[in-house]
């Protein structure tokens, strides 16, 4: 399994070629950044020399489609999507992912409808590039009512509606916090084939009851309470071999620095992959 970052966490890094070169310097193998922007910047052969000279791949790209919205709004983000796609098979990138809030305002029948069909069209999309689409379930409970009628929320109805989607490159992205909060534990983890994972998020979660745990008060990895040994240790054992990226979202953007926090991360990874029985971890 690959180590890698996202920018949430990493602090105020000035640019993707900033991120590049901390995570290099930590040791982490991958980095969730946008692959068209740094062709944009660079041309393709010179975005993927500048990723090759520090020994990093581009883990995973967003999404960059409002599917949630109206209509309007999804097919005026399709081209942004192509030209995403695009950028990340010039420099190898496989995966692109996006989240499922937990509950909605739209009933709940007729978003079903209209995002399975929307979904379908981006995994399409990014399937003629190669690219694998990893829909996040999102776990915490406050969210479950944050807006006006529950959607999904949980691992086992994420699978069905994958297999509702009907595409062969829609998966999972599994992420320990939402992993925690909907009470799973390893052997929810080994239920499941390494090809259903699409991309795996680590964060840590604090030690208050699961039902107080706020989507926006992450900790780092091996600070908080959540079994990220056992995490990993099922994530290994169904022969996961993807990116586990560090995403760590806070009410504010932390104050240290971004060299001390991704070396805080770094740190926080070696703890749990140790405790896993899984170090060095690739270091």
């Amino acid at each position: 399994m690959l180590r890698g970052l996202t920018r949430a966490g990493a602090g105020a890094v000035e640019s993707d070629e900033r991120l590049i070169e901390l995570a290099a310097a930590e040791g982490f193998q991958a980095v969730d950044i946008d692959a068209a922007g740094l062709i944009k910047r660079h041309g393709a052969d010179g975005a993927a020399k500048w990723l090759d000279s520090h020994g990093v791949v581009i883990g995973s790209i967003g999404l960059p489609v409002e599917w949630r919205g109206s209509e309007e709004q999804f097919i005026a983000g399709l081209p942004a999507l192509t030209e995403a796609a695009a950028g990340a098979k010039a420099l190898g990138c496989t995966s692109c992912c996006t989240y499922i809030l937990p509950s909605t305002d739209w009933k709940p029948a007729h978003f079903m409808a209209v995002a399975t069909r929307r979904l379908r069209i981006c995994a399409q999309i990014l399937g003629a590039y190669g690219i694998r689409l990893g829909l996040e379930f999102v776990g915490p409970h406050h969210l479950r009512t944050a807006w006006k009628y529950p959607f999904i929320w949980t691992m086992d109805e994420t699978l069905d509606w994958i297999e509702a989607i009907g595409e062969p490159n829609v998966g999972l992205l599994l992420d320990a916090y939402h992993w925690h909060t909907t009470g799973l534990s390893e052997i929810d983890i080994e239920r499941l084939k390494a090809h259903q994972i699409v991309y795996v998020h680590i964060n840590d979660a604090p030690d208050v009851p699961v039902e107080a745990v706020l989507d926006n008060d992450r900790l780092y990895p091996g600070e908080g309470v959540i079994d990220l040994a056992g995490f990993l240790r099922g994530l290994h054992n169904i022969g996961y071999t993807g990116v586990v990226s560090q995403e760590i979202l806070t009410p504010s953007m932390p104050s240290d620095t971004p060299e001390n926090l991704i070396r805080r991360s770094r740190i926080g990874f070696d703890r749990v992959y140790e405790a896993a029985g899984l170090a060095p971890a690739g270091r």
